[in-house]
């Protein structure tokens, strides 16, 4: 099989090593490589022959106006390519609660994407995932403020980037589910309890204040938020927070 995946981040690059191990001819593109999914630019001919294309793209600017025109535009671009080349399925991976947070510019245009690749001509599939392990840290710097960490009680059920690639390869290799599957970590935990936990096995010294007020992606959370739908049967992950904060740290 043939997968083209736009993107070579922390998830890109580990699904193109997994694929390619597992026999697939696998092409993980960046803009480095002369691709620019916002204007088309490159994606004609990146996706010729390719049996899955894979969405792992991410808007450099994260205003709202930028970043509704960044999953817009590429999506427009990579569908209509692909439809020319005769692609028979669509993979890209979302975010879990994105449609509850309406007050988020960038779960807005997550929303977006969505309805794009729902409406278009490539069957597909959409997985929709929870917060990274990997990404707490940055979470933690963003809310830095006044001497202290505010972060959110509010409960997150985070999942490590190895096993998101697990499910997605599993997804990308499959039938198109012209639906939607959620994935998630084991546990949920709150954010400030996450970033604590962060600091303990870091030597981190900052101290973590709970603020209900915090944001996440410019919206306040409830603890239902953005864990898994109720009655979604979402695909559970294996590794706990504790496991992955001793192997990584």
């Amino acid at each position: 099989m043939k997968v083209v995946i736009f993107g070579n981040g922390l998830i890109g690059s580990q699904l193109a090593e997994r694929l390619a191990q597992a026999g697939h001819t696998v092409a993980a593109l960046g803009r480095s490589a002369g691709i620019d999914t916002t204007t088309g630019t490159g994606v004609a001919e990146a996706v010729k022959g390719a049996d899955v294309v894979v969405d792992l793209t991410n808007s450099p600017s994260w205003a709202d106006d930028d970043v509704l025109a960044f999953f817009r535009d590429s999506t427009e671009h990579m569908l209509a390519a692909e439809v020319a080349a005769g692609v028979g399925h669509h993979v890209i991976l979302s975010i879990v609660g994105a449609d509850r947070l309406p007050d988020s510019g960038y779960m807005r245009a997550k929303v977006a994407q969505e309805e794009l690749v729902e409406a278009g001509a490539v069957p597909y599939s959409i997985v929709r995932s929870t917060q990274f392990f990997e990404f707490v840290a940055g979470i933690a710097d963003a809310g830095f403020s006044g001497g202290t960490v505010h972060a959110t009680p509010a409960h997150l059920q985070p999942i490590a980037s190895h096993d998101v690639v697990t499910h997605l390869a599993e997804v990308v290799l499959g039938t198109p589910l012209k639906g939607t599957v959620e994935i998630a970590g084991p546990e949920p935990i709150g954010m400030d309890e996450l970033i604590r936990r962060l600091f303990a096995a870091t030597g981190d010294s900052r101290s973590v204040t709970s603020d209900p007020s915090a944001g996440y992606f410019g919206a306040k959370l409830e603890d239902s938020t953005i864990t898994p739908t109720p009655g979604a049967q979402a695909w559970i992950a294996p590794t706990t927070y504790e496991d992955w904060l001793k192997q990584n740290h």
